[in-house]
């Protein structure tokens, strides 16, 4: 395995939620303070940041072009063209503490997010699911700060994180109807350093993780124990997503939010790849 990459100084201050577009061969993220969206071209080096006027917490690709959003205020199309956000849902209603954050598409092309509290204590969040009808489901409650979502490579299992109680969960999945049951801890990181952050799956069903305040991605296999771990320059690597043409590359997203933590770390917020020996998987996009 090569060694990590540090491939672009973007200085996000809270880099997140990395997905790749095999037609544009690009990478998208978000910076959820910087209320923003990035792509990224590897092939060029083109870079481009746009502006949307408010927190994203995580975005995907929608089916007929475009794409749809998790902002603070709810769940929006977001029209690019015209610089606008078309809300479907706010289905945390008014509530000036709760974001939304992470979250990603299902087989059936159904959008996973959840909330979080910006409290201490955080109040609880709710994980929520948005068909391709409009419709909303609420998945999970009591969540503390939501975080990565993927599925097992036979759709069966359903990854979901919890970095405030610092548990990476599986659930049963059922992708005929979206329904999630049999909660159980995955991977309990609470002994050790950092939390879990975004996650995502490779082809071979092994589960890759970033560790906030960890400085590091770990690769967990399907039975929860450490293949490896992979050190990185920054303390909050917060995602990352397999790219390139043979989805072969991880990249990693990272964050800035610790006083002075450029001192220490100086890359702090910016984009990292690591080419590996196994592939990922593309994501699905939102069908409607």
């Amino acid at each position: 395995m090569s060694r990590i990459e540090h491939i672009l100084p973007c200085q996000n201050q809270l880099g997140e939620g990395p997905v790749w577009s095999a037609e544009e061969q690009a990478l998208y993220w978000v910076d959820i303070v910087g209320k923003s969206y990035a792509r990224y071209y590897p092939e060029t080096g083109k870079h481009e940041v746009v502006q949307v006027g408010i927190e994203i917490g995580v975005l995907a690709q929608r089916a007929n072009g475009g794409l749809v959003m998790a902002t603070r205020d709810g769940l929006a199309f977001w029209d690019e063209e015209r610089r606008e956000l078309e809300y479907l849902a706010r289905p945390h209603g008014n509530k000036p503490t709760m974001r939304f954050n992470d979250g990603a598409v299902d087989s059936a092309g159904r959008f996973w997010a959840g909330s979080m509290s910006e409290k201490t204590p955080p109040e609880d969040g709710t994980l929520y699911r948005l068909d391709p009808d409009g419709t909303v489901h609420e998945m999970e409650f009591g969540v503390g700060c939501s975080n990565g979502i993927d599925w097992s490579p036979n759709d069966k299992i359903m990854y979901y994180t919890d970095s405030e109680k610092r548990h990476i969960y599986a659930y049963d999945f059922d992708a005929a109807t979206g329904s999630i049951s049999n909660r159980r801890i995955f991977v309990d990181t609470s002994a050790e350093a950092g939390a879990p952050d975004g996650l995502t799956v490779d082809s071979e069903g092994y589960i890759w993780s970033a560790r906030w305040n960890g400085a590091k991605v770990v690769r967990y296999a399907p039975d929860g124990s450490i293949d490896r771990m992979i050190e990185v320059p920054v303390l909050q690597p917060s995602s990352c997503a397999f790219g390139g043409k043979d989805l072969d590359e991880l990249y990693i997203t990272s964050a800035a939010q610790a006083e002075g933590i450029r001192v220490k770390y100086p890359l702090s917020g910016d984009l990292f790849r690591l080419k590996t020996e196994v592939r990922g998987r593309l994501p699905h996009k939102f069908g409607a």
